[in-house]
């Protein structure tokens, strides 16, 4: 696995390691770096258990590719004892979904600092024609600070002049753009279609359709549309634009994120509520523990 760092003894770098997540792919700890002083991530995977090592290797040389402030940053990637290590930055807080649960519906100000953040992550990845494929709220984390950054490539697609579009059927059913669920092809625009779904879960505390079956909700993203969000009457006239340009269901005549990051509603709002973010997450945080408790 050519992707790896060899030449340095990872557990001798990284040390500390607290469990403070778990998913399919895999295990991430929090950990020290002994050579900053600083907290990272490490994600890690046993590659015995993995059923396709294309995905792994695929989502790290993606990662080496993006550096940008909305983006968990990769730092570094080990093969230690059968598991691949990927070391990233640390981001102290919670994922987007947590913040949610938590507290919605948010206002306005906070739902455009975020859908901002997002996009300027966006933009960046899709100048470089990568598709991350998997936007939602899950994979949208909220630093202590007030950043925000987008995280989990495993989905994300390189596209090149020979590949400009794709058609396999990846991501979450409730946040996927139609043009994915339908087999067709696809390109950069299927993010911004999530991007607007994320945007209602903001406001409606879970995406449309989340009451039905996933196979059910796509066949009712693909047949009707959207259903208008369910907090709409207490939305904007801007934030509901810019949820209708977000989901627009041509492809072709959906804005891109660079397009999108001029709409009156991210303009007028997001500088206001990136200031409250910080609030949010200490919410959310409170919130989460007198859940556990």
């Amino acid at each position: 696995m050519d992707v790896v760092n060899q030449s340095e003894d990872a557990r001798k770098r990284y040390v500390d390691l607290k469990e403070c997540g778990k998913g399919a792919s895999g295990t991430v700890y929090v950990a020290e770096d002994t050579h900053t002083g600083n907290k990272v991530a490490v994600k890690e995977m046993i590659l015995a258990k993995q059923p396709n090592k294309e995905i792994i290797v695929n989502e790290i040389l993606l990662m080496q590719e993006c550096h940008h402030h909305a983006i968990v940053n990769f730092i570094d990637s080990y093969l230690v004892d059968g598991a691949l290590w990927v070391v990233m930055e640390f981001v102290d807080g919670c994922d987007l979904t947590q913040a949610i649960d938590v507290c919605h519906p948010f206002a306005e100000d906070l739902i455009a600092a975020i859908s901002r953040e997002t996009l300027a992550g966006l933009e960046h990845l899709h100048q470089k024609d990568i598709i991350h494929r998997d936007i939602k709220s899950d994979n949208v984390m909220l630093a202590t600070s007030g950043a925000i950054k987008l995280t989990d490539f495993g989905y994300g697609a390189q596209l090149s002049a020979e590949r400009s579009k794709r058609k396999t059927v990846v991501g979450t059913p409730y946040w996927m753009a139609p043009e994915v669920i339908q087999g067709a092809q696809y390109d950069t625009k299927a993010d911004i279609w999530s991007t607007g779904v994320m945007a209602i879960e903001m406001i409606d505390g879970l995406p449309p359709y989340m009451d039905q079956a996933p196979l059910r909700a796509l066949f009712l993203i693909v047949s009707k549309g959207l259903p208008p969000p369910r907090n709409v009457a207490f939305m904007s006239e801007d934030f509901k634009d810019f949820v209708n340009q977000c989901t627009i269901v041509d492809p072709e005549q959906r804005p891109s994120a660079t397009e999108l990051l001029k709409h009156p509603f991210l303009t007028k709002k997001a500088n206001r509520g990136m200031g409250g973010l910080a609030a949010l997450v200490k919410e959310s945080l409170e919130g989460g523990d007198e859940d556990e408790e």
